[in-house]
């Protein structure tokens, strides 16, 4: 499941940018030279902190990375949309899609007792056709549990080869509304008392990351996860990010903004007794 930092709304712009310069194989500062930008303001259009640039700003940055013209202008315009008109239409593709995937299911045949069993189908149904009476909306979402989360030090993380929310085991999610929410198993004790080894966290690349949330963290530059306590420290501009673990015994961790790939941030935590 691939995933880059997100706030309150997809930020494809941010994504778009890290992506290219890191195709050209360079840094935000040898970026920022060729396209007469701040550092620190790169790292913040990156990291969805900071709203899209002007239109001349954009260009050059094109310019700077080789893109096509306009490439990240259509970005831009996008996140200048208002929020609700995003979520309607990001809703209204949601739904063509799971239409299509419904169809898929269908056609096959044998398959269908196997989505059914995962929550895919009902998932598949309440998309492309939600009830008027909000019955299908009102049951608990079911998002995938995909691997676990270190809640130490930083460790290798994978989704197991699964596409986005797929995978073998699901965990029900009453009042949980977003569609790329995943869960994950804490292992470790640095965030003890409150997380224990064993539990699972569910995490919603929808919900703000605000400082002193507990979060889902990918740091650079493997694509390590960790699960902490993140604070955010310094000035604007200062891009430092400091993973703080609950348990005492563990010390912090501080890392500039550029090498914090994402930031999940936890919005349950179900414990097995």
């Amino acid at each position: 499941m691939s995933r880059e930092i997100r706030q309150s709304d997809p930020w494809p712009l941010g994504a778009r940018l890290r992506q290219a310069r890191e195709n050209r194989g360079l840094n935000l500062e040898e970026l920022g030279r060729r396209a007469g930008c701040a550092k620190s303001y790169l790292s913040e259009i990156e990291t969805g902190r900071r709203g899209p640039p002007s239109d001349e700003v954009l260009d050059r940055l094109e310019r700077a990375l080789g893109l096509e013209s306009g490439d990240l202008v259509r970005l831009a315009e996008w996140a200048r949309t208002p929020r609700e008109v995003r979520r309607e239409m990001s809703g209204m593709a949601l739904s063509s899609q799971a239409a299509r995937k419904l169809g898929e299911i269908l056609r096959a045949g044998g398959s269908l007792d196997d989505a059914y069993r995962s929550g895919a189908l009902r998932g598949l149904v309440n998309a492309v056709s939600p009830s008027e009476e909000g019955v299908l909306a009102a049951l608990p979402m079911e998002v995938p549990l995909i691997n676990r989360v270190s809640a130490g030090y930083p460790a290798d993380f994978t989704d197991l080869g699964y596409p986005a929310r797929v995978a073998d085991e699901y965990v029900r999610c009453p009042g949980l509304s977003d569609p790329d929410a995943f869960a994950a198993r804490v292992i470790g004790d640095s965030m003890m008392p409150e997380y224990r080894e064993g539990d699972i966290v569910v995490f919603s690349p929808a919900r703000d990351v605000e400082s002193g949330a507990d979060c889902f963290v990918r740091v650079a530059p493997d694509h390590e996860s960790t699960f902490k306590r993140v604070y955010f420290e310094g000035e604007e501009g200062a891009e430092m990010i400091r993973l703080q673990p609950i348990n005492n015994r563990y010390a912090p961790r501080v890392l500039s903004r550029e090498d914090v790939l994402g930031l999940y941030r936890a919005v349950s935590v179900t414990r097995v007794i």
